[in-house]
Formats: C-alpha cells, sequence, structure tokens
C-alpha cells in the first residue's frame, strides 16, 4: 500500500498534455488493478510502478487494454474547431493506415477508453472490469416494448428492457421531429459480450430506462442486419475518439446527424473525471434544451467533413496502376509484423486473419521456388499449424473461436462466427492442396463437421454465430466466458479414467493431460483472465507431438491416435449435457455466401461429394429465401423461428454489396467445383443487379449501400480487408473471373477501374488490402482458362477435374461443358462450341490469353499442358 500511496508524489508533477492526462488516467485506474493481479511478477522483474508506467515492455501489453492507435480525422477536428489534443502513441504493428478498423468486429472485447468530446468537455469513460454474465433476467412479469415484434436475436434480447426501444426506422425518425428529441443510438449484436454488460447495468436499471425513454428516442440497430447504418456512425465514433468497438453509443440529432458518441459506457461515474451514462445522457439532454442549434450546425459540419474524408483517395482518374512493386511491397509489410516464433501478424490480441494467407499462398504459387516466396508460404503454414494446436481452436466440439487473447493462440474469445469458419476453412484447404499434408486437411473437416452440425439450418442455410458467454451449469444463475469450453483436472480424472488399451498403470487421463496441457491448478496464466472466470481451469492446447507422447509412455503412435481420439469422443458427449452457448440463428447472405465457398472448395480439392452436396443445399436455401422475386435483389437475412421454421420480418432488408460480392464468390466457387451451368447463370444475374445497385459511375468502385434510403446519411466504399473481406477486394476478384469465364471484357475494366480507385492506398499500405492485392496479382499474372469437354457425370470428365483440384491453381478459371448447344455457357460464349471431345472421350485444353494448347483427354497429358498454348481463339466480338 506504501507504493500506491506514494503516487499521490508522482502524479502531479506530470505536465498537463493529452499524453501526460492519459497515462494519469493509467494510474489511477489501471495500476490499482495490475497492483492486485501482478505485484508478484512486477517485483520479480525488479520494476517500480514509475518503471512499468513508462516501459515498452507495459506498452506492449496495454494492447488488452487500449486500442491499438488513437487517431482522429482531421476534417472533424478542422470543422469542430477543437484543439487538437496529443494522442499517445502506444507502439503497434499493425499498419497504422488501418488500426482503426483492424479487428474491428471484436475491439469491444477489450477494456479501453472511450473519450466523448462534446461542446467544449471531454467525457471520458474507463471500461471497467465487469462480470461476464449475459442478462439473464426473467421476463414473465416484465413488459414488452415495440422490439418484441422483431425477429433479430439481437433486438430480441432487449424486447424487455425498461426502455422506450424502437427499431430503425420511420417511426422513431418521425418522433425525433415532431417532438423535437435528439436520437440515442445503440447498435450492436446477440453474441458480442460488452453488449450484454451493458443491457445488465444500463439498459435493464429502471432510472436510466426512464431517462433515455423521456429526454431521447432510443433506437436499436443490430449491426448484422444493417451493417451500412453501423458502418457510417462507427466511422464518426472511430474519427472522433481514436476507437471503436461494440456496443456503440451514439447521439444524433432528429435528422441522423452525429453529435456525439462512444461504444461502452459504465451506469455510474467512475474515478477521475470518468463519466457514467447516467451522466453522459443528462449533460447531453441539457446541452440540447440549451444550445440546439449550436449542436446541430456542429452536426451539419462533422457529417459534411466525414463525407470528405471517408471519399475514395482519388475519382478513378490519372493515377498509375499498381504493379508487382505494390505486390512485394505488400509481401514486405506482412513480413515485417510476422510473429516468426509463434505464427500471426502483431502482437496479442491475435486473429485468425484468412486475407492474409489468402494473398501469401498465392504470392507463393507466383514463384515456388523464390526465397520470398516460399517465406510466404512459410508465414501462412506455420500460422495455420499454431493455430490448429492452440486454444483458439475447440479440439473437443471443433470449430475455431473468434481470436486469441494472448500471444500463443491458447487463451481465445470463445465466441465462434460463421464467417470465420467460411474463411479458415478455405486456407487450410488450400494449404492441403499445396502441401499434400493430411493434417490441414483434417482441420478443414472439423470445421465443416462444426458447421454442419451447430450452425446448419434444416433446409440448408447457415447460422451467423455461438457466443461466447454460457451457464457453468443447469443450475446457475451467471453466464461465464468459455463455461461450455474449459475443463477442471478432478473432472478430467473422473472422465478419463480408463486405462489405455493393453496397458495397466498409463490411464487415458495421463496421455491427455500431456498431449493438451493440462495442469492441476489449471493451465491459463491469470494475465489472461482478468474476471477469474477460468480459475483453475484448463483450455486445451496442444503442448506435445503424438511421437513424444507416444516415446514418453511407452506406446506406440497409433494407440496414442486412438487414445485421444477415445477422449476427445467421451469429453464431446459431456459437453452435449452442459448448457449451450446463445446460438444466434440468423442467416446472413453474405456469411452464407462465404460459406458455400469453403464447402465448394472443400468439396473438390477433398474430392467429397458430401461437402459438395452441402454447398449446393446452402444455395438452393438463398436462391429460395433470400431473393426478392419482385425486384430481383437480394436479401440480407433471414431468421429461425421457434418452430425452427425460415421466417421474414415484415418489410425484409434488402442485401447491401457484401452480400452480392460473397454470394457471387461462393456461386463461382461451387460452380467450379459441381459444374452446373445455373450456378454460374445465377452468379451472372447478381453481378449485374449488384453493378446496378452499388456501382459507382462517375468514380468508381461499389458502395456498400444502395442510393434511395434517406435513413443513410452518407453511402461509403469499403476499402479495408479486415475479419471479412473488403466487398471491393472481393467483387474486383469476381468481375475478374466471371470476365474470362463468361467473355466479358467490359467487367475486366471495373475490375482495373477499382484497383484504381484504391491505387493510393495500395501505395501508401498495400497490407491494409490484402484481398485486394491477391486480385492485383491475378489481373498481373496471364489467367489460365482451362475448358474441358464432357458428360459432366463421366468418368473420364471426373479424372481431368480431378487432376485439375489436385494443383493449387489460384490464376485459373474453368469451364466445363458437354457440347449442349442450348446450354447456358454455349449461348453465352460463342466460341466454345469451337472446342470438341477429341476421339469421343473427355477431353481438356488450356488457354492463355485466349491462345489455346493442342486437346488431350488423359490426366497426365492435362498436368504437362498447363503452361502451353498454339492457337488463338477469338473473343466474342
Amino acid at each position: 500500500m506504501r507504493r500506491i500511496r506514494s503516487l499521490n508524489k508522482f502524479t502531479p508533477t506530470l505536465k498537463p498534455t493529452w499524453l501526460a492526462r492519459c497515462r494519469y488516467y493509467l494510474l489511477i485506474n489501471l495500476v490499482p488493478y495490475f497492483w492486485t493481479k501482478c505485484n508478484a511478477r512486477m517485483l520479480q522483474h525488479g520494476w517500480n510502478i514509475k518503471t512499468l508506467l513508462f516501459s515498452s515492455v507495459f506498452r506492449s501489453s496495454l494492447h488488452s487494454f487500449l486500442p491499438n492507435k488513437l487517431y482522429i480525422f482531421k476534417e472533424i477536428s478542422k470543422t469542430i474547431g477543437k484543439r487538437q489534443y496529443r494522442f499517445p502513441t502506444w507502439r503497434s504493428s499493425t499498419p497504422p493506415e488501418f488500426q482503426l478498423f483492424h479487428n474491428k468486429r471484436h475491439q469491444s472485447c477489450w477494456p479501453f477508453f472511450t473519450k466523448v468530446q462534446f461542446g467544449g468537455s471531454v467525457l471520458v469513460s474507463a471500461r471497467h472490469m465487469a462480470s461476464s454474465s449475459s442478462s439473464s433476467s426473467d421476463t414473465t412479469q416484465r413488459k414488452a416494448n415495440r422490439l418484441a415484434s422483431e425477429k433479430s436475436p439481437y433486438l430480441l434480447q432487449h424486447a424487455y428492457n425498461p426502455v422506450d426501444w424502437y427499431p430503425w426506422g420511420e417511426e422513431a425518425f418521425r418522433k425525433a421531429r415532431e417532438e423535437n428529441k435528439p436520437i440515442f443510438l445503440s447498435v450492436g449484436y446477440s453474441t458480442c459480450h460488452w453488449c450484454h454488460v451493458m443491457e445488465r447495468e444500463s439498459f435493464e436499471n429502471e432510472e436510466i430506462g426512464r431517462l433515455l425513454s423521456e429526454k431521447f428516442v432510443p433506437i436499436k440497430v443490430d449491426r448484422e442486419e444493417r451493417p451500412d447504418v453501423d458502418k457510417v456512425y462507427m466511422t464518426f465514433v472511430q474519427s472522433t475518439t481514436g476507437s471503436g468497438g461494440w456496443p456503440m453509443s451514439v447521439w444524433l440529432t432528429p435528422d441522423l446527424r452525429p453529435i456525439v458518441g462512444g461504444t461502452y459506457f459504465p451506469p455510474e461515474d467512475r474515478y477521475y473525471n470518468q463519466r457514467g451514462f447516467k451522466s453522459i445522457l443528462k449533460i447531453i439532454s441539457e446541452k440540447w434544451q440549451a444550445n440546439q442549434s449550436e449542436i446541430e450546425n456542429q452536426g451539419t459540419k462533422i457529417l459534411d467533413a466525414l463525407t470528405r474524408g471517408t471519399h475514395a483517395s482519388d475519382k478513378g482518374q490519372g493515377e498509375a496502376l499498381p504493379s508487382d512493386d505494390q505486390v512485394v511491397q505488400c509481401f514486405q509489410g506482412l513480413s515485417d509484423t510476422f510473429d516468426k516464433d509463434l505464427g500471426g501478424f502483431g502482437t496479442a490480441p491475435k486473429f485468425p486473419q484468412p486475407v492474409n494467407f489468402n494473398f501469401l499462398l498465392r504470392y507463393f504459387s507466383q514463384d515456388p521456388s523464390g526465397e520470398d516466396n516460399v517465406s510466404a508460404l512459410h508465414m501462412c503454414l506455420h500460422t495455420l499449424t499454431k493455430m490448429a494446436k492452440g486454444g483458439i481452436h475447440d479440439h473437443i466440439s471443433q470449430g475455431f473461436h473468434r481470436y486469441s487473447t494472448d500471444q500463443t493462440w491458447h487463451v481465445p474469445h470463445f465466441e465462434k462466427m460463421l464467417y470465420d469458419q467460411g474463411q479458415l476453412a478455405v486456407s487450410y484447404v488450400d494449404a492441403y492442396q499445396i502441401t499434400k499434408d493430411k493434417f490441414y486437411a483434417d482441420v478443414a473437416r472439423d470445421i465443416f463437421t462444426y458447421v454442419g452440425r451447430d450452425l446448419s439450418h434444416p433446409d440448408g442455410g447457415f447460422f451467423s454465430a455461438e457466443d461466447a458467454d454460457s451457464l457453468p451449469s443447469a443450475t446457475s444463475l451467471e453466464k461465464k466466458e468459455g463455461a461450455f469450453c474449459v475443463w477442471e483436472f478432478q473432472e478430467l480424472q473422473q472422465l478419463l479414467a480408463e486405462k489405455v488399451t493393453g496397458t495397466s498403470t498409463i490411464s487415458q487421463f495421463d496421455v491427455f493431460c500431456h498431449y493438451y496441457g493440462v495442469k492441476e491448478a489449471g493451465n491459463v496464466d491469470p494475465m489472461q483472465d482478468p474476471h477469474e472466470e477460468l480459475k483453475k481451469k484448463n483450455v486445451l492446447i496442444v503442448r506435445s507431438s503424438i511421437e513424444e507422447t507416444a516415446e514418453m509412455f511407452g506406446l506406440s503412435e497409433d494407440e496414442v491416435t486412438s487414445c485421444l481420439s477415445k477422449c476427445r469422443q467421451i469429453l464431446f458427449q459431456i459437453r452435449q449435457t452442459r448448457p449451450r452457448p446463445h446460438l444466434d440463428d440468423k442467416m446472413v447472405t453474405a456469411w452464407n455466401g462465404l460459406m458455400i465457398s469453403g464447402f465448394s472448395r472443400g468439396g473438390q480439392v477433398l474430392a467429397d461429394a458430401n461437402l459438395t452436396e452441402r454447398a449446393i443445399k446452402a444455395a438452393e436455401f438463398l436462391r429460395h429465401h433470400m431473393m426478392d422475386e419482385t425486384s430481383g435483389c437480394l436479401l440480407r437475412s433471414a431468421y429461425t423461428s421457434q418452430s425452427k421454421q425460415v421466417t421474414q420480418i415484415l418489410c425484409p432488408i434488402h442485401g447491401f454489396v457484401d452480400d452480392y460480392a460473397f454470394l457471387i464468390r461462393g456461386l463461382l466457387d461451387l460452380y467450379e467445383c459441381c459444374h452446373d451451368d445455373s450456378h454460374l447463370a445465377w452468379a451472372e444475374q447478381l453481378q449485374l443487379k449488384q453493378n446496378e445497385l452499388f456501382w459507382d459511375e462517375e468514380d468508381g468502385a461499389f458502395f456498400s449501400s444502395p442510393a434511395g434510403d434517406n435513413s443513410v446519411v452518407l453511402r461509403m466504399k469499403e476499402d479495408q480487408d479486415g475479419a471479412e473481406p473488403s466487398p471491393n477486394s472481393v467483387s474486383c476478384m469476381n468481375l475478374l473471373r466471371l470476365s474470362y469465364m463468361l467473355d466479358c471484357p467490359e467487367w475486366s475494366t471495373m475490375a482495373e477501374r477499382i484497383i484504381r480507385v484504391f491505387a493510393a492506398r495500395i501505395n501508401r499500405v498495400p497490407e491494409a488490402v490484402p484481398e485486394l492485392m491477391t486480385a492485383l496479382m491475378f489481373s498481373l499474372a496471364t489467367p489460365k482458362q482451362i475448358v474441358i469437354v464432357g458428360e459432366k457425370d463421366a468418368q473420364d470428365t471426373k479424372e481431368l477435374v480431378c487432376m485439375i483440384h489436385k494443383n493449387f491453381l489460384p490464376n485459373k478459371v474453368l469451364i466445363v461443358t458437354d457440347g449442349d448447344q442450348n446450354g447456358f455457357i454455349q449461348k453465352k460464349v460463342k466460341t466454345i462450341s469451337q472446342f470438341k471431345k477429341l476421339d469421343g472421350a473427355a477431353t481438356a485444353f488450356v488457354c492463355e490469353n485466349f491462345t489455346c494448347s493442342l486437346p488431350v483427354n488423359s490426366a497426365e497429358g492435362l498436368e504437362k499442358l498447363l503452361n502451353s498454348h498454339t492457337h488463338q481463339l477469338p473473343r466474342n466480338s
């Protein structure tokens, strides 16, 4: 205690700059917590508080408590005329150009400061160490609000709050205008941990609920339903506070201009000058009453600044098209942040980054013998291996958690997202296709097992996510993070007491604990468990190899493998008796498209018809349930009723650009897997509709939302490849693939224009857009057009197709035709009729720049011809 009190002597000497203030807040708020948790560790290293606070080690560790970087848009700084504070520049390996958006979905899972600037005051709220439990209040005695009639799982979670919630829509906007009240906009999603915390602390508080309902028009938005609304106001929050995350809290004028915002707020004031949610509501209400015109003017200026600041770097004119130099620069940027020992990029928390894997594997394929190319392959495989062995991988129930809280991939945030499963499945399939290492194929199948079992609707759609929190037991009253997934030493000792077959002294428990690093005191570092929810718990992580474990116990490798398999089966059955985490059974078109790609690529490379059939079933589900037949537009999402039927809201939300882009990619992958022309035809139809709804004719590239929605105050273009790839990046590749498949050179021109629009960004920080760099590599190389003529179900055709799928050929497009002149391909691409069978057998042609090889009808001959061509194939006139 003497050391803590001595801080009073130290802190007054700090200069009154923003940097000093930030350090002061750290002293007041974080040091007590760190002191209680880390005193022994600090003493062991000979640190005192002052040394610790200003050490680079401490700054690096603060990734768990502060955003990676604090930024503010210059335009907004100029607009609102405030002094530009000096923000602390914490060390980060994340490229500064995209730290605001990096890992954007789950920044909120980490405690950080939220700075809210309003008028001349700064309201600072420090995220506190709250309990992890989700709301589990009894709703039987509580009055339902408007959200009770919604379908979104997230909105339904708030249907019994004592808050007069409105869904996003004209009813709420009209009320705000008529009563001249500011809007409080709360944005989150159903599996968001800190959304649950803020609900329990604030939205279930009667006093706060009354204040919200009387002084504001409160609106709830599911960001997964309305990514356009989320994107606009998240950009505002990130621009003005330097950080972002969910829940997002933004106050708007009645005409939807943002005036102040932040993320999570505790209900009451805390520590030094840290305003609680209740105080903030009162201050904003008072400011609105006293200075409404000034606030509205500021909102107008902020929106104007956002409009200027979020425009693409140029209008697609006059900027040189990026070249191979930028591709190399992207590789070097990723290499600089690569963790050579533990895999991954940057420091903790570590996220799966499939967009990086896609780029690295394709960079390798350009020159498999080049030193940098081999290094790119190593970076990808090393990371995929460490992830698969880590705690981020669920070794019992399969699938991958959202991210790792530590450097070693051990302790995850236990939420599971569909979009991660879809993208990672492709990464592991690609890794297997290159290496032929069964390890990667097994991990991919593991993902397919999890999604097929736990994230699948009986009709074929894929659910969105599983929560991180769950009840530890059926009698528990409070949910805890990871309760469904972790194990106690004594529990495992009882469950795995059986002796290994053929031995009398070695138990399954012995082998299992050695292999998965189980400890009696638990294997979770207290530094990774600030809420002590994982105390004495074990998160399974592979700590040994099969070979080393076999040697350790004097067993054969087959005996160890069999023993571990039996142990996992036993524990899986026990898992099924535990209370399950909340399932978000909303089905999002975009994420279903990503999962269709995963199953399609798995079906191709693993030669598994079941995986192909699952992808086909999902595509049929989307065609049946996610299409507005009247307009020909996609719908954003569908829902699951209590009777497990697919249902829809009264006014369905139409799809956004990511719904089109990701589904088109899925359909193209599915066509190359099963060769059904209907999937290719639907992909073309959707691309035409996407162009109609989202293409910027004046400047190029795709807007995220369609025109005509007056409730969206700003149409934006996504140029960041993060947890999900940017729709512009995916669309660029889709357009290139369709161009070569359907002989549409105008679509290649559109793809080139997308690259040119973002050329300035690519030149500055190409590693911010690795998926777009993948499309750039495709456009700079010479794509191979492989045409196979034969009956699609004939054995000779299958042999040719199988040979193609055994090889990693990222710069190829594949067309399979049976020669039917009435087929979609023949009608669309007139020159396809020139391709004929050789000697009545299935025949392959390999073309580059529409110069084609001589025909071959053997797998061996096709393999030899992948890089040859002889005669010219004319384009459509």
